[in-house]
């Protein structure tokens, strides 16, 4: 199907703030400075309110005001400007991108063969003009390179003729505009030269030229293909379709659109779950890595949430769904994958401004040494070789690298630990950081409340609580479920809102929920707080026996203790800011001995004491989940959310950790400081390697064909470095003998 006969409006998504969406894949990208031509025209259409292009995957995303401007017109500036664009799909895009890739390694063979047999044809002239060989046979080797050089430049530098035509079309400048005129003037020279008779031709170094340059090309687009963002392999984890059970029973398959809350859908064995839910009946095992980065199968059983993505063992279930298509967990994740890929950082935007310069400061360099050459005596051929060099040398490839390839590298890095960038320059943010405050409930401590202390397996009395608890969605009563394993419900079970749940079982009233509910003594209360600080209490009551007590509290997370003192002994202040009571926020400082805590804070209170940091002069990360902490978390230099928290706190943390465990937090600070010094690095080695190359190039010292080498090797740097940021990185974990705190209430 042709752009012109595509609904592109059919392609637009609703955005944020009464604006609209829509992700595009863009043919043509090159460089850091084609970024910045789609993202600057593109923004000169009225109502454009953002776009940005991600350079590892070509995605273009556009957000604007519909009113404004239309989807097809936004498609026209981008032809306008000479890319193709595509609705933007990972399959379709990556087999553009394969494709793309063979057909540089095609072009790379033809090059490479074509130099070594032109090289061979070389090297009898280089030997004759230094003995005795006659004109004629000189003039026949060129004419046979000239045979061979011709339609291999034809060939083999398509990738770039297309790519500088287009640019001109358009009426800008690429960094594959100098790099045609470099090889065209190498071929044109060389046949002028040899219609001349002269002992020199440049045949092969045109050749070797675009062999090398395709050699660079190549690696650097199969590199961008092994770092790609886990974005944009994410549809292989999305299911399509969900078997919907319809109300009379029957099962249809109908596609995840269709899906809405509240609805029972089937996951059979071997399948991946397709919606956020809670089983209702089944037992299986899930594959649940994609949320807590554990490979290990976790058992699921009714009452437990599962979440789309994930991927279901033998058993079937059938779970209710609770968050459909667009909502859950996976495309979060998706979300903030991409809004992380595609925001820009301080070093980005520095790269773009140095790259956009490139196009006027090269071609001024080449002509200048050209006519400073002549100026000096120099015929105009040579002078013309040397300005060809100058052309090629000159690559903004490394600087248009320098900060993506870190980015692209260190977000992968990331993802492997659990966290997930909702920020482009959170990465720069955290190598800052100097003091971190902790929010407890849900941060220090797992969200879902546990049962303080064990169970009797034969009590019958706890074991018709759990039954009678299925009926609820409230956290205590499923806390219970869990602890008591609880799978066939009381029938006619009535709920008291904001109270607990009640049933005749055997002619006796059986009650649960909160102690006042159930008419559990004042006294008994306080005696059940003083034992257990901080805990959430769920009253049972059966007929006219005495009321029991169960005491439910939020674990701290296993590895609490082993990262606080970890991120201590690194130098970083801790404090622990809570809402939570005094005895609740007492014990959980004291178990993981941080001196510094304050409990009953409210978010006016949290925001006072950031604010007190900050005006010390501190950086300060916040690591919170609830509503209350949303405003600190906005407020602090960098903040981190559990993938928990709350919709209001995700969307104000730069950042989100997974799973059950806070060595997330301490890897989020250790990459990003291995991050920002790749970062630098990269833009020192592209800064130096034109403030050495150039001079070089314009004394003459540089043959075209080393200025190939040199663009490529610059290129092949930057990204080499920032893939170090993998070499060395194991799978984490805690060291032999440290504490596990997964069974310790704080």
């Amino acid at each position: 199907m042709t752009v012109h006969q595509r609904d592109w409006h059919a392609f637009v998504t609703p955005g944020k703030d009464g604006a609209v969406h829509m992700d595009l894949a863009v043919d043509g990208i090159t460089c850091a400075a084609c970024m910045g031509e789609i993202e600057r025209g593109l923004k000169r259409l009225p109502g454009i309110r953002t776009a940005r292009v991600n350079l590892t995957s070509h995605r273009l995303a556009v957000d604007w005001v519909e009113d404004q401007t239309g989807a097809d017109e936004i498609v026209s500036e981008l032809a306008r400007l000479g890319y193709t664009a595509h609705p933007f799909d990972p399959a379709s895009q990556k087999e553009r991108q394969d494709k793309t890739g063979k057909q540089l390694l095609r072009c790379l063979a033809v090059a490479g063969f074509a130099g070594m047999n032109i090289m061979l044809l070389s090297v009898s002239v280089w030997s004759g003009n230094a003995t005795d060989i006659t004109p004629e046979t000189r003039d026949f080797f060129h004419w046979l390179s000239a045979l061979i050089a011709l339609p291999t430049v034809a060939y083999a530098g398509r990738p770039f003729v297309k790519s500088a035509f287009n640019a001109l079309a358009a009426g800008r400048l690429n960094m594959d505009v100098p790099i045609v005129i470099g090889v065209f003037l190498a071929v044109a020279l060389s046949v002028v030269q040899t219609l001349q008779h002269q002992h020199h031709a440049y045949f092969e170094s045109a050749v070797m030229l675009l062999f090398f340059l395709l050699v660079g090309r190549y690696l650097d687009h199969n590199m961008r293909g092994r770092t790609r963002s886990f974005a944009e392999n994410i549809a292989a984890l999305k299911a399509e379709v969900a078997a919907r059970i319809n109300p009379d029973g029957t099962v249809r398959e109908v596609p995840l659109s269709k899906v809405n809350s509240g609805d029972l859908v089937l996951v059979s064995g071997g399948e991946r779950v397709p919606i956020d839910g809670v089983v209702e009946t089944g037992q299986s095992e899930i594959d649940q890595s994609l949320v807590t980065g554990e490979s290990v199968l976790v058992p699921v059983k009714p009452g437990q949430r599962v979440y789309a993505g994930t991927l279901n063992g033998a058993g079937a279930l059938q779970v209710r769904v609770e968050a459909a298509s667009g909502a859950t967990l996976l495309d979060e994740v998706n979300r903030l994958l991409e809004a992380a890929s595609q925001a820009k950082s301080k070093y980005v935007r520095i790269a773009d401004r140095a790259a956009r310069l490139y196009a006027p400061l090269v071609h001024g360099a080449a002509a200048l040494t050209f006519l400073g050459w002549l100026l000096a005596g120099l015929s105009w051929q040579p002078a013309l070789v040397i300005s060809i060099s100058v052309l090629i040398i000159t690559c903004p490839c490394a600087l248009g690298l320098a900060v993506p390839a870190v980015q692209v590298v260190a977000s992968g890095q990331l993802f492997r630990s659990g966290i997930l960038l909702n920020s482009g320059d959170a990465i720069e943010r955290l190598s800052d950081i100097d003091t971190i405050l902790f929010d407890k409930t849900g941060t220090l401590t797992l969200a879902e409340p546990d049962l303080c202390g064990s169970l009797n397996a034969d009590d019958e009395l706890i074991n018709l609580a759990g039954r009678l608890a299925l009926a609820s969605r409230h956290p205590l009563s499923a806390a219970l479920v869990k602890a008591t394993g609880a799978l066939v419900p009381l029938p006619n079970v009535a709920e008291v809102s904001g109270a607990g749940l009640e049933t005749i079982v055997n002619g006796e009233v059986f009650r649960l929920g909160s102690p006042l509910y159930c008419g559990a003594g004042q006294e008994d209360i306080e005696q059940a707080l003083k034992a257990t600080p901080g805990a959430s209490l769920l009253a049972i009551r059966y007929g006219d026996k005495p009321v029991r007590l169960l005491a439910f509290r939020q674990r701290l997370r296993p590895d609490a203790g082993e990262v606080v003192r970890l991120l201590t002994e690194q130098g970083y202040k801790l404090e622990i800011l809570s809402g939570d009571t005094e005895p609740a926020v007492r014990d959980c400082a004291e178990t993981l001995e941080v001196a510094d805590w304050r409990a009953g804070m409210k978010p006016a209170q949290k925001i006072a004491r950031l604010e007190e940091l900050q005006r010390q002069g501190r950086k300060v990360l916040m690591v919170g989940d609830g509503l209350n902490d949303a405003p600190a978390l906005a407020g602090a230099h960098v903040s981190l959310s559990p993938v928990s928290a709350v919709h209001l706190s995700q969307a104000a943390a730069d950042a989100v950790f997974l799973g059950e465990k806070l060595m997330p937090v301490a890897d989020a600070l250790r990459l990003s400081r291995k991050a920002r010094a790749a970062i630098e690095q990269n833009l020192w080695i592209s800064a130096l390697y034109n403030v050495i190359a150039v001079p070089i190039a314009v004394a003459g010292f540089v043959t075209p064909l080393m200025a190939a080498v040199a663009m490529s090797a610059s290129s092949l740097a930057v990204t080499a470095n920032a893939l170090k940021l993998r070499w060395g990185e194991v799978n984490r974990s805690l060291p032999s003998g440290s504490k596990d705190y997964s069974n310790r209430e704080p």
